[in-house]
């Protein structure tokens, strides 16, 4: 978000494309990351909300100023900042892995990793991850595979107005599976993928993580 960050984390402030692509892209980031990772989630050393741009520590060419070497632990406490959007993903994020368990469960299965779509689509714990990475292409019906059958409903979407973004699904959506295989998967699944979006879907009864 380079500068911006300065000018337009403000909820006031004018809209920005640059601040609204780092956010997206943030709150993607944490969740594959979080969703691939091992065995546990570490989030510190320059990971931080509000970690400054550049660091400056006290010198005489300063005033011997702490200005640019702090951490400003307030910015998710403002409501009037994005900040407080970030915060809200974070937790959603891991109330759900603690309620699936993801982290103890068997490593992935990415059934898909498009470079051209720029989609990546994975299977962990019993749950459906799709991630479209891609910066200005949406996809309607996208078929992605899916090895348990059933009826999909998502649980957590980073699209979400209550994390920031754009409200662009319906989350009382039931997404229906095909028995057509795709992706060395037995079943398959059509999604409307929104760009910059990070989803978890379930089959089971998972209560969402929405205000």
């Amino acid at each position: 978000m380079d500068k911006e960050m300065y000018t337009h984390m403000s909820c006031n402030s004018d809209p920005s494309l640059i601040i609204d692509r780092g956010i997206a892209l943030h709150k993607m980031i944490r969740l594959i990351t979080h969703a691939l990772g091992g065995e546990a989630y570490l989030n510190f050393i320059g990971n931080e909300f509000g970690h400054p741009e550049w660091l400056d520590f006290p010198r005489a060419g300063n005033n011997s100023s702490y200005w640019h070497a702090r951490r400003q632990w307030n910015l998710v406490d403002d409501e009037n900042l994005r900040y407080k959007y970030l915060i809200r993903f974070d937790a959603a994020m891991n109330v759900t892995e603690e309620r699936v368990k993801w982290l103890c469960s068997d490593p992935a299965y990415v059934s898909c990793k498009h470079e051209g779509d720029k989609v990546i689509v994975f299977e962990r714990a019993g749950l459906l991850f799709v991630f479209n990475f891609h910066g200005h292409q949406s996809f309607t019906d996208y078929r992605v595979g899916v090895e348990t059958p059933g009826s999909y409903k998502v649980i957590l979407d980073s699209d979400s107005s209550h994390f920031g973004g754009f409200n662009r699904l319906d989350p009382s959506t039931a997404y229906e599976t095909y028995p057509e295989p795709w992706n060395n998967r037995r079943h398959s699944i059509k999604l409307y993928l929104p760009t910059r979006t990070g989803l978890i879907l379930s089959n089971n009864p998972v209560e969402p993580i929405y205000p």
